[in-house]
């Protein structure tokens, strides 16, 4: 058990059967009253944000998460096929629980957290920023950087994405994983 006074950005919080992280909080001290913790959560399954109000002293059942880094190594129908790094166990996990699955290729090491005492997993994310090769995109002209115009590309995942005029097919480029946007090119 926490107390709500004790509440972090990143602590995991089970409330009415589901799993929480605190994405934000704010003590909250009115010109009359009990002071009060204003706290905004992330559903670990959905996604979705609640904010929710906690007297100061209340108690909250927390959960022990692990991040341990796991590579990936192929995909088996739904599921994508995971190994520990440190154990070389290998676990299954489903699509929908990958954040950023369209930019995860073969080798990747990504993020598993689970639950400690359940030994569950709750997700898998990726790096913020991937380097993907460009496998298909319009060539482009001399003369195209003037402008920030974008175009279709395809990269090496088979995701597609937005960049700039002067990308050519062949070049490695940098992604944003948590919205899909084109970052910069990479140097070879």
């Amino acid at each position: 058990m926490i107390n709500s006074q004790d509440i972090k950005n990143g602590v995991c919080i089970r409330m009415d059967g589901r799993l929480y992280f605190v994405i934000e909080f704010l003590h909250v001290k009115p010109g009359k009253g009990n002071t009060i913790m204003r706290v905004k959560f992330k559903d670990v399954v959905d996604g979705r944000v609640l904010e929710r109000r906690f007297n100061i002293g209340e108690k909250l059942e927390d959960v022990r998460v692990e991040r341990r880094p796991y590579q990936y190594l192929y995909q088996e129908g739904a599921d994508y096929i995971f190994m520990n790094q440190e154990t070389y166990e290998q676990i299954p996990i489903t699509h929908d629980l990958i954040t950023g699955v369209d930019y995860l290729k073969e080798g990747m090491i990504v993020d598993v957290v689970s639950d400690a005492s359940t030994d569950t997993v709750l997700f898998a994310e990726l790096p913020t920023k991937v380097e993907l090769q460009i496998v298909y995109t319009e060539p482009g002209l001399k003369g195209d950087t003037a402008t920030n115009t974008l175009k279709p590309a395809k990269l090496e995942t088979g995701a597609e994405i937005r960049v700039p005029l002067f990308i050519n097919e062949g070049e490695i480029v940098r992604v944003d994983t948590r919205d899909g946007s084109y970052c910069e090119r990479v140097k070879a």
